[in-house]
């Protein structure tokens, strides 16, 4: 049963940073590309970041391109989103999510979310 808990938001101001991390477990985490998706007050759910099962690959959405990176872990089972020069329109909450393979922007075949975690940019 894939079970992931992610932590690390907080508030902080514009321009500033934060690590979100996702621990993951019941499932064999080297066989499962990981990925970020947030969800904006009000809107719907959408694709932020994902890397592939090595971390070999990485993907983003245009709007965090230069500013947010994926890594993860594999010896510790979890994965990361650095996220710099963040901006108010960053708000939101981030879910971490697995999926068997490679991660689908559309959220289709996810096996597994967390339950999110709240990152406000705010002065």
């Amino acid at each position: 049963q894939v079970q992931l808990v992610e932590s690390g938001g907080g508030l902080v101001q514009p321009g500033g940073s934060l690590r979100l991390s996702c621990a993951a477990s019941g499932f064999t985490f080297s066989s499962y590309a990981m990925g970020w998706f947030r969800q904006a007050p009000g809107k719907e759910r959408k694709f932020v970041a994902a890397i592939s099962l090595t971390g070999s690959s990485t993907y983003y959405t245009d709007s965090v391109k230069g500013r947010f990176t994926i890594s993860r872990d594999n010896a510790r089972n979890t994965v990361y989103l650095q996220m710099n020069s963040l901006k108010p329109e960053d708000t939101a909450v981030y879910f971490c999510a697995a999926r068997k393979e490679y991660m689908d922007p559309n959220g289709n075949g996810i096996n597994g979310w967390g339950k999110g975690t709240l990152v406000t940019v705010s002065s």
